[in-house]
């Protein structure tokens, strides 16, 4: 059935509208939350430099000596034209200091992702298959292990291996993919394994619980009874059959890792967000952390729109309408 090029228009204006009204909540939350953190961020961000006309005219620079409502809608009109202020540690605009981070956590992001999937899907579907065997318990027993296990602690458990014993592979440090290749994926190999595995073990359980959900279910059934080979059963229905929480979960963990994974940014002094949030709140820089917050939750809104986008390609009953 052909889906009418209104329907496709509505979804999408749906999810626009509900969109921005998610946005909306996050800029009210966190502005709302700002102003019950302890502390002067003009004055930290003086430090030495003070004085009370130094004071007055960064409050003034800043906007902070108006009332917080006029505060409030200042920074909403500042968002919806890209002017997100300008951050009180380095005097430079919010959006350009987000813009030099993103690449580094989008870099980190990828290649954790397809770790995690690399690890995950195999592992998952292998593990479903053969429920109840030896092989099932040792996926199990390593996914708890893996869920179970603090990403820092595994971070430096994996500098200490292939940085400071073998030598391979460096403990720290960032280059662009443009700038070098080889010496970019060399820096980014071992936060990309740290957080690939805690995410690979995350999702190997949730696709086993897909597998085993779908391999029991009435159509799987009626086609094992047909005399389908098993490969066709296993592959054409049983896989494609879970693909739909499979995206799901790998949604989420990719939106997550966007967010930024502050502890593994912050073991391997990797620039991205989480670091960035990480520093911006040690040093009350209210206007980074706002655009930070709204930028991961544009990066969320928009990964979950493409995940509903492929649930049609992946399970053909799924449409639109």
């Amino acid at each position: 059935m052909r889906v009418q090029p209104t329907r496709i228009l509505r979804f999408f204006g749906v999810r626009l509208l509900s969109s921005a009204i998610v946005l909306l909540g996050v800029l009210i939350v966190v502005f709302a939350l700002i102003q019950l953190v302890p502390g002067d961020p003009v004055r930290l961000a003086l430090g030495t430099r003070y004085t009370p006309e130094a004071y007055a005219a960064l409050r003034e620079a800043s906007g902070l000596d108006r009332p917080l409502w006029e505060q409030f809608f200042s920074h909403l009109a500042g968002a919806l034209t890209g002017d997100l202020g300008v951050s009180f540690r380095n005097g430079q605009p919010v959006t350009t200091t987000l813009l030099e981070r993103l690449p580094a956590t989008i870099s980190l992001a990828v290649v954790g992702l397809v770790i995690a999937l690399l690890i995950s899907v195999p592992a998952g579907i292998w593990s479903a298959l053969h429920e109840g065997r030896v092989s099932d318990v040792i996926v199990r027993l390593t996914s708890q292990f893996g869920v179970s296990i603090p990403d820092f602690w595994l971070g430096m458990l994996l500098i200490s291996l292939f940085s400071v014993t073998l030598g391979w592979l460096p403990a720290s440090g960032y280059v662009a993919l443009t700038d070098d290749p080889a010496r970019w994926l060399r820096q980014v190999t071992l936060p990309a394994l740290t957080v690939g595995l805690v995410a690979g073990a995350i999702m190997t359980r949730y696709i086993r619980a897909a597998v085993i959900d779908v391999a029991s279910s009435g159509y799987v059934r009626t086609a094992i009874s047909k005399g389908l080979p098993p490969r066709v059963v296993t592959w054409r229905h049983i896989v494609r059959g879970a693909l739909v929480p499979v995206l799901t979960i790998a949604g989420i963990q990719l939106a997550t890792i966007l967010g930024g994974v502050v502890v593994v940014e912050v073991v391997f002094a990797w620039p991205g967000l989480g670091r960035l949030v990480y520093e911006a709140v040690a040093a009350r820089d209210y206007p980074l952390i706002q655009g930070a917050v709204l930028l991961v939750a544009v990066m969320f809104i928009v990964v979950n729109l493409i995940v509903d986008v492929l649930y049609a390609f992946a399970d053909p009953r799924i449409r639109v309408s």
